[in-house]
């Protein structure tokens, strides 16, 4: 009947018999609602408000307590990690620990340093915990750290000359397992090196696993994050550093190393792919880690290891180091 507001719509005739329309209701609902946000503006997305993958796991919520993390930030988990990132005095924001935890020193010493520090202590329950530190081994206790703050060329430059030494650096090249970073961060610490670079894409970052690997040497040995690592490489050049590209099939192994008294570059290559093509073609010397028994490849942390190593006694031989 016209003019009945509680109409649906039209009454169409078919073969099943007479149907009601919609009023429009199911076509409005085709209706296109516009571009999709980009992903740092979408609240369910990992990549919400500059989060990374590592520090916004699955089901974590957002805030201050316990019972979360805040956008942005990171979890150190397990108790030898905590206990030397707060003897390093890296940056924190929270210290959480497990309800009726289980003390001995190291759980006592972590207290004392967050209290000395007037960081923020927060009780969280272990299904709590275990989310806030994406299922890790915590041993009851985490550290909410903020991002992390990466350096640049010139600072690391600036770390060797500060040591009246010449730079020793190393370059990642296609490494994405976060274990190796912390693993190539220690043994650039024990080693002498003035720090390690890392590009943006495609590569490993300063996460809360690095930090619990890296143990202190995260807090000692910076890190300068770059675009492109192949222009980063060249630019050194530029200022007077030698590169040196670590790969099975190098020129000349690391015992004969004449460059390793000169400002130099170290690109470590991933396990298996090595070196990628541009990275040899700027590397000013392709050197490998001499190896006699039947292994093909090393871990890249402990070819890393092996040649900061033996770059190290160059050094002290020199007297350079």
């Amino acid at each position: 009947m016209a003019g009945n507001s509680s109409r649906r719509g039209a009454v169409r005739k078919s073969k099943k018999g007479a149907t009601v329309g919609s009023g429009g209701v199911r076509r409005r609902g085709l209706e296109g609602r516009g571009p999709t946000p980009k992903a740092q503006d979408r609240p369910a997305h990992k990549a919400f408000a500059g989060t990374s993958s590592a520090a916004s796991g699955s089901g974590a919520r957002r805030g201050g307590s316990g019972k979360g993390k805040a956008p942005g930030s990171d979890q150190v988990a397990g108790r030898n990690a905590v206990l030397e990132a707060l003897r390093e005095d890296i940056p924190a924001t929270q210290l959480t620990v497990m309800v009726r935890l289980d003390s001995d020193e190291r759980v006592r010493e972590i207290m004392r340093l967050a209290t000395a520090r007037g960081l923020p202590i927060a009780e969280a329950s272990r299904t709590d915990l275990d989310r806030m530190t994406d299922r890790s081994v915590h041993q009851g206790v985490a550290l909410t750290i903020p991002p992390y703050s990466y350096a640049d060329l010139d600072e690391l430059l600036a770390v060797a000359a500060e040591r009246f030494e010449p730079p020793l650096l190393v370059a990642l090249d296609g490494i994405t397992d976060p274990r190796n970073l912390g693993a190539i961060l220690r043994s650039a610490d024990a080693f002498g090196a003035h720090g390690v670079i890392v590009p943006e894409r495609r590569s490993v970052s300063m996460t809360a696993s690095v930090w619990k690997v890296a143990a202190g040497a995260a807090g000692r040995v910076r890190v300068a994050q770059v675009t492109n690592l192949n222009r980063a490489l060249t630019s050194l050049k530029e200022k007077g550093v030698f590169v040196l590209g670590l790969d099975a099939d190098g020129d000349v192994t690391t015992r004969g190393l004449e460059l390793g008294t000169q400002p130099a570059a170290l690109v470590v290559g991933a396990e298996g792919k090595g070196l990628s093509r541009l990275a040899r073609e700027i590397s000013d010397q392709v050197v490998s880690v001499p190896m006699g028994g039947r292994a093909e490849s090393l871990n890249a942390s402990v070819a890393a290891a092996i040649a900061l190593y033996e770059l190290s006694g160059v050094r002290e031989r020199q007297g350079l180091a």
